[in-house]
């Protein structure tokens, strides 16, 4: 199977270079910027997991390819709408999509850029983060990529897909509910990428204050109570168990938002808490999360000054 991994940052470099450890045929799609990086050092993972180093293929917008049997979708929210113009010539009417997105809204433009069948449903959730110098960097147990048709069936195309990653270095899973998987896995990472963010700490300390640990579950129940307007099957017990994941993980742990925050990077306000706060509309009370997203635009709007000063 002929992969393109678009992006090779923390999130694309890290499960397209555990493919490539296996043997797999992948290509990555990057800007001129991070291929020169890759040229000149490889790809490099460093992880708990195993380190890994080797050259890679790497294609440019307008680079001359073949359309792929599979292209995985591994970049921010904020940079979706400029990568399809670009990766449009590499997607063939049988190459499957894979995303990797945060949140679901984006399904709705993979629908309209390519054919709704061709738009699997997948997530991760891996805690990485790419250095300076290009490198990636994973810190924490989970390495999970979660796949599935949108209906729930078994295809064949599937089949194929789970074959090729089951092997490599990661957890891959085949999931027959793929849809609420990435319901669940938008309310934990709304919830963790918003606590940590607004109280800039791993979450270990926040939860060990005396507050801590009833501010984040409020700032869930907000968060589910939004989710539940697009969809109702949302129920108690599976926010329950949202939380059960947030409040154990490890003490050191932060969002991937917090980590963009903290190198002076663009986060996904819009697509994660910006979007569940128009779901809801003006139908509920979210303090916390109105909160949250404030302090997210406050510092987009404090970033963008200093750009333009450092111009």
């Amino acid at each position: 199977m002929r992969i393109l991994m678009v992006g090779a940052g923390a999130v694309g470099g890290y499960f397209g270079g555990r493919l490539l450890e296996k043997g797999e045929d992948v290509t990555f799609f990057v800007r001129p910027r991070r291929e020169q990086q890759l040229r000149e050092g490889g790809l490099v993972i460093r992880s708990i997991h195993g380190n890994f180093q080797t050259p890679v293929c790497t294609l440019t917008p307008g680079g001359e390819a073949e359309a792929f049997d599979l292209a995985v979708l591994a970049v921010k929210a904020y940079h979706l709408d400029r990568i399809l113009e670009d990766v449009r010539p590499y997607i063939g009417s049988e190459t499957m999509v894979l995303p990797l997105l945060n949140g679901l809204t984006h399904l709705d433009k993979l629908d309209e850029a390519f054919s709704p069948d061709q738009v699997l449903g997948g997530l991760c959730f891996i805690e990485t983060t790419l250095t300076a110098q290009g490198e990636i960097e994973q810190y924490s147990d989970r390495h999970d990529l979660m796949f599935g048709e949108r209906d729930g069936s078994v295809s064949d195309r599937i089949r194929r897909l789970e074959k090729t990653l089951n092997g490599a270095r990661m957890n891959a899973v085949r999931s027959d509910n793929i849809l609420m998987e990435m319901w669940k896995k938008y309310l934990f990472i709304s919830t963790f990428s918003g606590i940590t963010s607004l109280m800039n700490s791993a979450i270990g300390p926040i939860l060990e204050t005396e507050y801590g640990s009833g501010i984040t579950r409020r700032l869930l129940d907000e968060i589910a109570a939004c989710a539940r307007h697009r969809e109702p099957s949302l129920n108690d017990t599976l926010v329950d168990g949202v939380f059960k994941v947030v409040s154990s993980l490890a003490p050191q742990m932060k969002s991937s938002m917090l980590r963009d925050i903290e190198k002076g990077s663009p986060v996904e306000a819009d697509h994660l808490h910006g979007e569940l706060l128009r779901m809801a509309g003006d139908r509920e009370d979210l303090p916390l999360l109105r909160t949250v997203y404030t302090f997210l635009k406050t510092y987009e709007a404090n970033r963008l000054k200093e750009t333009k000063a450092a111009l």
